[in-house]
């Protein structure tokens, strides 16, 4: 078939009300904006969700796909002991992708049932009601901006070149500096680069993005972009607008969740 969704999401463990407890109310435009994001996913049908994940096993030099047959999702890391996810694996596709993709960029390949928070806190809103959806884990590497763009146009071709209905999310958290309580030391380049790329997603400016700055991108201390990057690499060259659902920084961090509507 070909692409049917594609989306991009933050990933804060505090998202899943049984951690975020007495805070979780301060993530509601989140909340909000990812049950909205559920709804139009689920309303795609798909077969497939593509997850690209930041903190998954990450090669410097070279993009990872996680090959399993079963995935499992938990998040004791966080303290909570009760709130599990499994889903299928899908090699089919990604093993058709790596064939493609390592002719032209570096591709390792991994096979680890256990996925980490930033597949797990997308895929808990995503997948609540799609209980036999099958899921294809990548992850970034360290290299340039344009070589991320490349292999997302080179997974466009193993998922325009399938037979199954895919989605592709990317999961980042923007800037981690926006604030004296956030994770990273404040800086104001935090909130110029959050601006920046909501504003050229709207746009539909991947050129410009791929383009960015390097020195805002390291001030910024985000872990988004290269998922962002991927994604857009998939769209490349596919008719869609940019609906931006949700911005907030709670605890100085960039939580941004976006749906690219397919035309």
């Amino acid at each position: 078939m070909s692409l049917v969704f594609a989306a991009i999401t933050p990933h804060p463990p505090i998202l899943i009300p049984e951690i975020g407890k007495e805070n979780f109310s301060q993530v509601a435009k989140t909340k909000e904006a990812m049950e909205e994001l559920e709804q139009n996913l689920y309303a795609a049908k798909p077969d497939i969700i593509v997850i690209i994940s930041p903190h998954g096993e990450i090669a410097a030099d070279a993009f990872t796909i996680n090959l399993s047959d079963h995935y499992r999702i938990n998040f004791e890391n966080f303290g909570n002991f009760s709130v599990k996810l499994d889903f299928r694996g899908e090699t089919v596709l990604m093993a058709a992708a790596k064939e493609g993709l390592s002719q032209k960029i570096p591709v390792s390949v991994v096979s680890n049932p256990n996925l980490d928070h930033g597949a797990g806190v997308p895929l808990y809103y995503l997948a609540r009601h799609l209980p036999d959806i099958s899921l294809a884990p990548i992850y970034f590497s360290f290299l340039d901006n344009l070589s991320h763009f490349e292999f997302g146009k080179g997974l466009k071709e193993a998922i325009y070149s399938s037979n199954k209905r895919i989605a592709v999310v990317a999961s980042g958290d923007l800037s981690h500096c926006l604030s004296k309580n956030a994770p990273a030391p404040f800086n104001p380049a935090g909130k110029k680069f959050d601006e920046k790329i909501t504003q050229l997603l709207e746009q539909g400016d991947s050129r410009s993005i791929v383009n960015l700055d390097q020195q805002l991108i390291q001030n910024a201390a985000e872990c988004g972009l290269r998922s962002i990057l991927i994604l857009l690499g998939v769209l490349n060259g596919v008719n869609y607008s940019t609906e931006i659902l949700s911005y907030e920084a709670p605890f100085g961090v960039g939580y941004l969740v976006a749906n690219f509507k397919l035309n």
